[in-house]
């Protein structure tokens, strides 16, 4: 079997799986619950998120507030369609893997190469692992897909010169029902000022929970084009977004001289 190795292992996350389990399990349990009144209507289960991906110390907080809404989807799902931008290798449309699994300290998760070969045959969508072998985007939400939704098939894909209509002819593809689930990996700005950068992070969730990807630049989210894919797709089902938490690196664990935005938002 061909099996893609965690790369950033000991990095951008714990390495050990007894630690790992237990940062996850803590950052699950620093989440909010929706209301606190006993008449409060629970928000609904969502069909797709947008997370950060950052080193679990500086985004994890609020990766965690996405995920803690999906732990009611654990043994009901068939896929997790995972979706983030390429860092490492610059690529021509989307690239899907050709490994057969992904391991992780808590794991191993295996691809749907079923559903690879449904979209491989769209002309966006190539199948090479060099994209993915040292990519962090993808890996970073690994633990907390195995937490919240145990062992579930991956259909991981990393986007490079793509444009959101190929994203979102994609997802729809493997949109089918609830036993799908959409996850998006994206920060949001790099390295301005705090105060800056929360500026540009509330305009760019504004536009989110618009449903709007044409507001939002290629400076506001390193992801823009997969978050603008799953809109299109979002605004054309008839979905809603919710903003679950911003913040930025200058709240969680870093200096506010220079700062990394992270978003989580749900759509149902």
């Amino acid at each position: 079997m061909s099996v893609r190795p965690p790369a950033v292992a000991g990095l951008f996350y714990p390495d050990d799986p007894p630690l790992l389990a237990r940062a996850v399990a803590d950052y699950l349990a620093g989440v909010e619950p929706d209301g606190t009144a006993p008449e409060a209507v629970p928000a609904a289960v969502p069909k797709a998120v947008v997370v950060p991906h950052a080193g679990f110390v500086y985004s994890a907080p609020v990766a965690a507030a996405a995920y803690a809404r999906l732990r009611p989807l654990k043994g009901r799902l068939s896929r997790v369609l995972l979706i983030g931008p390429a860092h490492r290798v610059a690529i021509r449309g989307l690239a899907a893997p050709r490994a057969e699994a992904f391991d992780t300290p808590l794991g191993r998760l295996p691809v749907d190469r079923e559903a690879v070969a449904r979209i491989a045959a769209l002309p966006q969508v190539t199948l090479n692992d060099e994209p993915h072998r040292l990519e962090h985007c993808l890996e970073v939400q690994l633990p907390f897909i195995i937490a919240c939704l145990g062992i579930v098939p991956l259909v991981p894909l990393v986007v490079g010169d793509a444009s959101a209509a190929e994203v979102a002819e994609v997802i729809e593809m493997l949109w089918d029902g609830p036993e799908t689930l959409v996850v998006i990996s994206s920060d949001l700005s790099h390295y301005h000022d705090y105060e800056t950068a929360r500026r540009m992070d509330a305009a760019t969730s504004a536009a989110i929970e618009a449903l709007d990807g044409a507001r939002i630049g290629w400076d506001d989210a390193c992801g823009r084009i997969p978050i603008a894919g799953l809109l299109k797709v979002a605004r054309a089902r008839g979905l809603k977004a919710r903003t679950l938490d911003l913040r930025n690196s200058g709240d969680t664990a870093g200096p506010k001289n220079e700062v990394v935005g992270y978003g989580a938002y749900a759509f149902a």
